[in-house]
């Protein structure tokens, strides 16, 4: 496994499973009435979003068999590396392990994590202090530099540093290298979100962008990882520094993908009215 970590000014490549219903059907339920207000706004826009992205978790394994990678990427911000003040105790016989709750902080990372949909692996994890557009579009480079031949499809929510100047210059260097841009704010491509992301999002292109619909985060697969990783992990351990807490995260990430699998995505989508 290799992972992308960027600290300060210096960038350098390191070599280094759960499917809880209910906790997922939670989440969904939770969003129900944002999504129910979405869809009565615009329910058709809404239906194709959500069934893009189901046909593309249908067709990955497909996909994959073709040299094609489909993969689900968001950022997990404000990972904070904490110290327990006591240590925990082991359980004993009639008595539950016990955990200290008071803890020491000794600061944060965000990471950047894509799942790979057709795999269910965790490729090219990057880790640094700041959660920037040059942040997203240099995991993304990376990890399409991993096969800069092949089609890559990336799932993601609508943040605006998934629809970014820098991300548009890179896929435009990439797939269409004398494509006119415009300027952002005024004119063209780059003028706003919006025409960003419907370059980005364009499928005739190598490199595109499929865009969740709002307050639906749980359609985006690595939002499950990122509860795994939680629940497993970062809850349980105690960290001295920020080092230990990415380190600790990266061995994490290299024990999941010996075992890693996809996860089984059942929702088929929305039926659109005739």
């Amino acid at each position: 496994m290799s992972c992308l970590r960027h600290r300060g000014n210096s960038t350098r490549i390191l070599h280094h499973r759960s499917n809880n219903v209910a906790i997922w059907r939670s989440r969904f339920l939770a969003a129900l009435p944002a999504l129910r207000k979405i869809e009565k706004d615009d329910p058709e826009a809404f239906a194709r979003k959500v069934n893009e992205i189901c046909g593309l978790y249908q067709s990955a394994r497909d996909q994959s068999r073709k040299g094609a990678h489909i993969v689900s990427a968001d950022e997990m911000t404000g990972v904070q590396a904490l110290e327990h003040k006591y240590p925990g105790k082991l359980p004993l016989p009639g008595q539950c392990a016990k955990m200290e709750f008071e803890y020491i902080r000794h600061g944060t990372t965000s990471l950047i994590g894509f799942f790979d949909v057709a795999t269910g692996r965790v490729e090219m994890p990057y880790l640094n202090s700041t959660r920037t557009e040059e942040d997203f579009v240099e995991a993304v480079k990376a990890l399409t530099g991993t096969a800069p031949q092949a089609p890559w499809t990336f799932i993601c929510d609508g943040l605006n540093t998934h629809k970014s100047e820098a991300l548009v210059h890179f896929v435009a260097e990439a797939c269409v290298p004398f494509v006119e841009l415009g300027k952002k704010g005024k004119t063209g491509i780059l003028k706003s979100m919006e025409s960003r992301a419907d370059f980005l999002h364009d499928p005739s292109r190598r490199i595109r962008f499929v865009y969740t619909p709002k307050h639906s985060s749980w359609m985006n697969q690595i939002e499950k990882w990122f509860g795994i990783i939680n629940r497993k992990l970062l809850k349980r351990k105690s960290y001295l520094s920020i080092e230990a807490l990415e380190a600790s995260i990266l061995r994490f990430i290299e024990q999941y993908n010996l075992t890693a699998h996809p996860f089984k995505w059942t929702y088929a989508g929305i039926p659109l009215a005739i």
